[in-house]
């Protein structure tokens, strides 16, 4: 199993923090985003290799990073070679460039590089690889609907955690479970990635991506406990900080 890190985003709801800086590499009471997902990377046993995508504009600066050797495993760094928002590739474009580039045949653990969560990321892997060639994502129940209205990925799941509806940032939302940018992709998917960007309404989100795959495939969820952040804003990153320091 390989783990694909998506690190190319511009976080523009975060400037002026985010101007020179990945928002990845923010610090949440001291310690960067990055290396708070590193050390729950470096927790799972059958993880062998971290690809990380980001841009051109950022490519240095984590470069720069790797260069402290925290990885285990080794820790491959693309550049998907955009500059802005204008031309960035979107999740499931950088997906798909890491799966070429770093020529990964093998299942996938595909994160968002802004998450912050108390969950080991080894058990979710636990669950994803009972399922055999399913897919599987991690969700999060906010307890409200309307709190997910027109922010997040939303999922309805039966209770055995199959997924049967997936609506990216829907205004009227039909569950309080929410996508956390953590899936699990089989190798035999892989070549659907490519299938999929070929269609002609193909939108980057990962989201979009997994509604496609619902017609053809058995996609479980995962119910993540404890404190989640999805980094977005400043106000969250403020949140965060507050959190964190009050748990020492």
């Amino acid at each position: 199993m390989k783990a694909v890190v998506l690190a190319a985003g511009y976080a523009t709801r975060l400037y002026p923090l985010t101007e020179n800086k990945p928002k990845c590499l923010l610090e949440v009471d001291g310690v960067t985003i990055l290396d708070r997902l590193l050390e729950q990377l470096n927790a799972i046993d059958s993880l062998e290799e971290i690809v990380l995508v980001t841009n051109a504009r950022f490519f240095e600066q984590l470069n720069s990073w790797k260069k402290y050797g925290r990885s285990r495993v080794p820790l491959t760094i693309l550049n998907d070679q955009t500059t802005s928002n204008d031309n960035r590739l979107g999740a499931v474009g950088d997906l798909d460039l890491a799966v070429r580039q770093a020529n990964i045949t093998a299942d996938i653990l595909l994160l968002a590089s802004d998450n912050l969560f108390e969950q080991s990321l080894s058990s979710f892997v636990d669950f994803a690889q009972s399922k055999k060639e399913s897919v599987a994502i991690a969700v999060y129940d906010l307890g409200d609907p309307a709190k997910a209205s027109k922010k997040f990925g939303v999922i309805e799941a039966a209770p055995s955690g199959e997924v049967l509806g997936f609506e990216e940032k829907p205004e009227k939302p039909k569950s309080s479970l929410i996508g956390m940018g953590v899936y699990y992709f089989p190798a035999k998917t892989l070549p659907l990635v490519r299938q999929y960007l070929a269609t002609k309404d193909a939108g980057d989100a990962p989201g979009f991506y997994v509604r496609w795959l619902l017609g053809s495939l058995k996609i479980f969820s995962f119910l993540f406990k404890g404190l989640w952040y999805d980094i977005g804003d400043l106000k969250s990153l403020e949140e965060a900080n507050r959190i964190f320091k009050t748990q020492k």
